[in-house]
């Protein structure tokens, strides 16, 4: 079998890359195909980082091939991906020391995102890696409770000759909350500027020292603080949680959308899936699907984006946030298990997005198209 070059070429002509308007030949984006007999090798350029788009492209190149080819045919896609030039983007700085920056994010409150973050802010420091969070859960904090330090003050410490931000430590975990800098019964009634600037003091006037991961715990929705954040920080990639509620979901899908926005272009690690099922300990085989079933691995598949894992109902969860202690930390416990399955797929989806991504990098939105809901013509 020999296939022909030509035919390859216009059987990708039917196939269209997310975000680019037109099919991958027009734009350009094919850049070579060369066929050796019943082989294809198909060279593509990419002007976005967003890791499920690459997925794809590539999944929809193989199918198109064998659907529309020869189901016989290997194919090989090379994917080299160029950032574009991008007007509403200006440059910003990342912290030194800090190797990767996660957001979590949910779209609606109350889906356990900052029990998740705890979580996978320990089982990570277990593993070995240095770790930090910063709570941006400006109205919300929730960190000091969740990790017993309630009643702890950051000190100023020296460095370099400037005076610095020391990050409260637990469980080996560094931490910065606005919660720490209020009384836990003040409600903190801020508008956005300054919310926004309160923050900018946590990232650039903190002693984080060398991190491998910060965790940044978002608040719910799609709003300023996020866009401060991603303003100000090189975000390595996002995570989304969610439980399986339609409800949930359709907040969680505007979540990805929002770091999938042009102007923002952060790559989405995946989504978890919280308060997947309830199994009562009399009766450990039962599984109990209270918020509905695999929504949002449906989710995830339906976007492209990896699933990370699911999180089951399970009252030691709530009762070890509440006394400081995270779930995590609980030797040979399901929980543990769980919490390790999931950041080993956290850590490895990071892994692969540092291998084949180039860095991202803050930005400042210079127009109203970052957060405009309207999509592009």
């Amino acid at each position: 079998m020999k296939l022909d070059r030509k035919e390859i070429l216009k059987a990708l002509e039917t196939i269209t890359i997310a975000g680019e308007g037109k099919n991958m030949v027009e734009s350009g984006a094919v850049s070579n195909v060369i066929t050796f007999g019943d082989e294809v090798v198909v060279d593509l350029v990419l002007h976005t980082p967003a890791m499920h788009i690459k997925k794809r492209a590539e999944d929809d190149i193989k199918k198109t091939i064998h659907d529309l080819i020869s189901p016989e045919a290997k194919v090989k896609v090379n994917i080299k991906v160029e950032a574009k030039e991008n007007p509403n983007e200006i440059k910003g700085k990342a912290i030194p020391g800090i190797k990767n920056i996660i957001a979590v994010a949910s779209g609606k409150g109350g889906v356990g995102k900052s029990t998740v973050t705890a979580n996978l802010a320990v089982t990570l420091a277990k593993m070995g890696f240095k770790v930090g969070v910063l709570d941006a859960d400006i109205y919300g904090p929730s960190m000091p409770i969740m990790f017993d330090v309630e009643n702890e003050k950051p000190v100023s410490t020296t460095v370099d000759g400037k005076s610095k931000m020391k990050p409260i430590e637990s469980y080996e975990i560094k931490i910065l909350s606005i919660g720490f800098f209020t009384a836990p019964s003040q409600a903190v009634i801020w508008r956005g500027p300054m919310a926004a600037k309160a923050l900018n003091q946590m990232i650039f006037d903190a002693d984080w020292g060398e991190l491998d991961f910060m965790l940044i715990d978002l608040p719910p929705g799609t709003g300023d603080i996020h866009l401060s954040i991603m303003q100000s920080l090189p975000i390595t990639g996002a995570v989304v949680v969610s439980t399986p509620q339609a409800v949930a979901l359709a907040d969680a899908k505007k979540g990805v959308a929002m770091f999938m926005q042009d102007t923002i272009n952060v790559p989405v690690l995946g989504i978890i899936e919280n308060m997947a099922y309830f199994t009562p300990e009399e009766l450990p085989d039962n599984k109990y699907y209270i918020f509905g079933q695999e929504g949002a691995k449906n989710l995830a598949e339906d976007l492209g984006v990896p699933f990370l894992g699911e999180v089951p109902i399970v009252q030691s969860i709530r009762e070890a946030g509440d006394f400081g202690r995270p779930a995590a930390l609980q030797t040979a416990s399901v929980i543990e298990t769980v919490f390790e399955a999931i950041t080993r797929n956290v850590v490895q989806e990071t892994v692969n997005r540092n291998e084949s991504l180039p860095a991202t990098e803050a930005i400042k939105i210079t127009t109203m198209a970052g957060c405009s809901a309207a999509k592009k013509n």
